[in-house]
């Protein structure tokens, strides 16, 4: 009885432990794998462009970005998307109307070298047209015709009679063969004395300046052209 007794205390007491089932899902759906396009294809825009490195760029990207930050600050555009198109916008009209200047420039340089422009006069156009005081210069008193303008204060007219004069005692001395289709060029060139093609390329400035230039001339700047051309022929004759 004894021994039974501290044997019996001497026994564990068993504790039973219920644990609860796990209660995670595992989701074994099968997925479908998805298959995405060239995304850096889609989003080439300068409005996906985030990271911009403006130091390390050429001097036209840098203009194109000052371009566009200007026109979105000056229109107030919230997305660079907007700025951005409209700086494209406006570097095509810029290449438009630069382009149009150019041939302008050119068609204007190859028709001032024909001695004509459509909105102005050439300095080497024909030096009058043909009528009877041009046709018959070699029979004509232009001492005569120079007084009368004089007298009249046609000032412009005495300097076109004394170029025609000129002309005429050119021919005479045989330094150059009169033609009224010719130019005043035309007429320079003929000259080989280079004191007289000197004489003759200021005359011919005083002329076209003063005939072609269309505006009065006063009878001070008509003493000091006159005088050129009477010191010029007084050189032929001698």
């Amino acid at each position: 009885m004894f021994s039974g007794t501290v044997l019996a205390k001497n026994l564990p007491t068993l504790v039973t432990v219920l644990v609860e089932q796990d209660t995670l899902q595992i989701d074994t759906t099968s997925v479908e794998k998805r298959h995405f396009e060239n995304l850096k294809g889609i989003y080439t825009g300068e409005e996906f462009v985030y990271d911009r490195t403006v130091e390390s760029s050429g001097w036209w990207t840098r203009f194109k970005l000052w371009l566009s930050a200007f026109l979105q600050k000056f229109f107030e555009m919230k997305g660079e998307g907007q700025s951005s198109e409209l700086t494209d916008l406006v570097l095509k009209i810029g290449a438009v109307v630069i382009f149009l200047l150019v041939i302008f420039f050119v068609f204007k340089a190859v028709m001032n070298s024909e001695g004509k422009w459509v909105f102005g006069k050439g300095s080497d156009k024909n030096i009058f047209p043909v009528n009877d005081i041009e046709a018959n210069i070699h029979v004509t008193d232009f001492k005569a015709l120079i007084a009368s303008a004089e007298a009249e204060q046609q000032y412009r007219l005495a300097i076109r009679y004394y170029y025609l004069w000129l002309l005429k005692d050119l021919t005479h001395a045989e330094i150059i063969e009169y033609d009224v289709e010719k130019t005043n060029s035309d007429y320079q060139n003929e000259i080989t004395s280079k004191s007289i093609k000197d004489q003759f390329s200021y005359t011919s400035y005083l002329y076209n300046y003063i005939w072609y230039g269309e505006f009065d001339v006063n009878e001070i700047e008509f003493i000091k052209a006159k005088e050129a051309f009477i010191q010029f022929l007084k050189s032929i004759k001698a």
